[in-house]
């Protein structure tokens, strides 16, 4: 089963400051280019598939490690499959991870978001580290300046606007675990998928 949604408001009320949730309609995702589409493969591709995930989401995780590269290099290089990223922090720190992830240049999004994640037992879950630093440096790692990470972290704009997306995902969609998926959208699986259940519904997508 996929780990439920703890709500950020709950877990960090700090969060939210001054009148609360942004609308996304409000503010143009076009006008940021950090909120654009972060995906790889060929838009043209017949499936679309979208992944809500969270970065501190140890079912994300293995399915990072275990899965995507057999998907990445059968499916998404091979032109079947256009592969779409979409952020469902489960908690302040995936938040924060998702905010930095997005700052990237759009071609260092793939590869940092599967390096967090193939090192989240250390970063995230490791005993008496701070995951803020352990964040930045990776993001040091990826390009980023310090200053340029500490203006990301501290954008309230950009962190109500990751937060009202998941907000939306969440009524529209029912969306409340990650890993979930939906297949040129359509179908919907709210769990961990093994490659033969992927293509499957990869497969059946492109009917």
């Amino acid at each position: 089963m996929p780990i439920k949604r703890r709500t950020l408001l709950a877990l960090a009320p700090a969060l939210i400051t001054g009148g609360g949730l942004l609308s996304g309609r409000a503010m143009a995702q076009d006008a940021d280019p950090r909120l654009s589409i972060r995906a790889v493969g060929n838009p043209q591709a017949k499936v679309h598939v979208e992944e809500w995930f969270s970065l501190t989401c140890t079912h994300c995780a293995r399915f990072a490690a275990e899965v995507f590269p057999e998907i990445r290099s059968k499916l998404i290089d091979t032109g079947k499959v256009y592969y779409i990223f979409r952020d469902f922090p489960l908690d302040q720190v995936a938040l924060t991870a998702s905010m930095v992830a997005r700052a990237l240049p759009p071609e260092r999004y793939e590869p940092f978001v599967l390096a967090l994640l193939s090192s989240q037992d250390r970063w995230a879950f490791g005993k008496d580290v701070n995951p803020e630093e352990q964040i930045q440096k990776m993001a040091a790692l990826a390009g980023m300046s310090a200053d340029t990470f500490q203006q990301t972290v501290h954008d309230d704009k950009l962190r109500h606007t990751i937060m009202d997306e998941e907000d939306r995902a969440q009524a529209q969609y029912k969306i409340d675990g990650t890993p979930t998926f939906r297949f040129n959208d359509r179908e919907q699986v709210a769990q961990e998928l093994n490659y033969e259940e992927f293509a499957k519904k990869v497969e059946a997508a492109a009917q």
